[in-house]
């Protein structure tokens, strides 16, 4: 059984695409994941699934969602290791005096083109928020919140042609301590 962590884009947000965390769980058992658990309202799933395979899994959940709630959303799979080396690649928790409830990573569904990536560098002068590029992995540091930054999900995608959805710092923290304990 591989441990997995889906991260449903843009669900109970202002009471659009609302699905209750106990019908979320319900629907993984349903088309056959195992030991699912929930945690907080936005759409963090973890499973076990004896696929390894993250492209098939998340096209799995995505049409099953949009078949038993009548929407169509992004759903990011990570794998529970994934989720370690993210954790240890941000380049900002070993600044001195970074403040980590100011931390972000915002997760893309596949690798945006380098000249995408060139482009993005160039408005992102702009402002006194700080990012970084991992990956498939965005690292955000925003002094004055998530909620005042330029860098949303919507910024990101529209900038890079890429599906994105962010987790606090302290959530993918929890995701990784969640899913490490389990088998892979």
């Amino acid at each position: 059984m591989h441990t997995f962590v889906s991260m449903l884009r843009g669900i109970n947000v202002s009471g659009q695409k609302v699905i209750k965390m106990s019908r979320l769980k319900a629907l993984y058992e349903s088309v056959g994941f195992a030991d699912v658990t929930t945690y907080i309202q936005s759409g963090n799933v973890i499973f076990g699934s004896s696929s390894n395979d993250p492209s098939s899994i998340g096209k799995m959940i995505v049409a099953a969602i949009e078949k038993s709630f009548g929407f169509s959303i992004t759903v990011i799979i990570r794998r529970s290791s994934e989720l370690g080396r993210i954790i240890r690649a941000c380049p900002f928790v070993a600044l001195s005096q970074i403040d980590e409830s100011k931390l972000y990573v915002t997760f893309l569904n596949s690798r945006p083109t380098p000249t995408l990536v060139k482009a993005l560098g160039l408005l992102a002068a702009k402002t006194r928020d700080q990012y970084k590029l991992v990956g498939s992995e965005i690292y955000l540091h925003c002094p004055q919140g998530y909620g005042k930054t330029a860098f949303s999900n919507a910024f990101f995608e529209k900038q890079l042609k890429v599906a994105a959805t962010t987790r606090n710092w302290r959530t993918v923290n929890t995701l990784f301590a969640m899913s490490s304990t389990r088998d892979e």
